[in-house]
């Protein structure tokens, strides 16, 4: 059991992270990325500004936690000694913040013991900051999430992501077309955070994703999870990078068995 303090300082060590992280990677961008770049491509900026915001993110942390362990997108990796360890992507929908897109996000969660127990997401563009505690319900600010009232899986605005792999993408969009004609649609955002987050928010019905990290899922399933979103892989198994899935209760199994029929844990 972890204690009360012990999470309310995790919860303030993250959004401070994520908010200044956040802050970095907006007021950074250059406003010409998507078309030129002063690098040698505009890839190498967005690589750049990665990197940044986790070492802005890491410096925090080492600050405020230097006893914690920390696995990190951009290969920050040690175990640490207090039995606690954050989960850091530093930007999270890549893509969509080279060409300009809001969906995009910083993802920070705070795992005690193998389990998270704090998770935050901070999508500046949106204005909107995420965060959950385990067994304290999540919130958008100071307003409390729930996902959706729960509805037939025919009625279900479903996400999903795609893989960058060519292959991996084409039995994707296999799997995407074996569940689009049973649901009310399908979205696709770009970021697996933000995906989270909009089940928690009640924007989508369920999400699912192939190809997960850790640090992909870490914080947005904590929060889905506190908003009453079922999550979980494979039938009887966890998320995982074989299969990631959330949605409402309604929505959860139905959707999973369809995903598990249709091969969506391999490619």
């Amino acid at each position: 059991m972890i204690p009360q303090d012990l999470k309310a300082e995790l919860l303030d060590v993250a959004q401070e992270a994520a908010r200044r992280a956040g802050a970095l990677l907006r007021d950074g961008r250059p406003a010409d990325l998507a078309v030129a770049a002063t690098k040698s491509s505009p890839i190498d900026v967005v690589t750049e500004m990665d990197i940044a915001a986790e070492k802005l993110i890491t410096g925090i942390l080492a600050e405020r936690r230097p006893a914690d362990g920390l696995l990190g997108e951009e290969g920050a990796d040690s175990p640490g000694t207090s039995g606690v360890r954050w989960v850091v992507d530093p930007l999270d929908g890549t893509v969509n913040y080279l060409y300009g897109l809001p969906s995009w996000g910083v993802s920070i969660a705070a795992e005690y013991r193998g389990e998270t127990v704090v998770g935050v997401v901070a999508a500046p563009m949106r204005g909107e900051t995420y965060h959950a505690v385990l067994g304290g319900g999540a919130w958008s600010g100071t307003a409390r999430l729930a996902c959706r009232p729960d509805a037939p899986l025919d009625r279900a605005l479903i996400a999903t992501g795609f893989g960058y792999l060519q292959t991996r993408r084409a039995h994707q969009a296999e799997v995407a077309a074996r569940i689009i004609p049973v649901v009310r649609d399908i979205r696709r955002g770009g970021s697996a955070a933000l995906d989270l987050c909009d089940v928690a928010a009640g924007r989508l019905d369920g999400y699912w994703e192939r190809g997960l990290n850790p640090w992909d899922l870490a914080a947005g399933e904590l929060i889905a999870r506190e908003a009453g979103a079922l999550t979980g892989g494979r039938p009887s198994e966890p998320a995982s990078g074989e299969l990631a899935l959330a949605a409402t209760p309604a929505v959860f199994a139905p959707l999973q068995l369809l995903l598990d029929e249709a091969g969506a844990w391999h490619d």
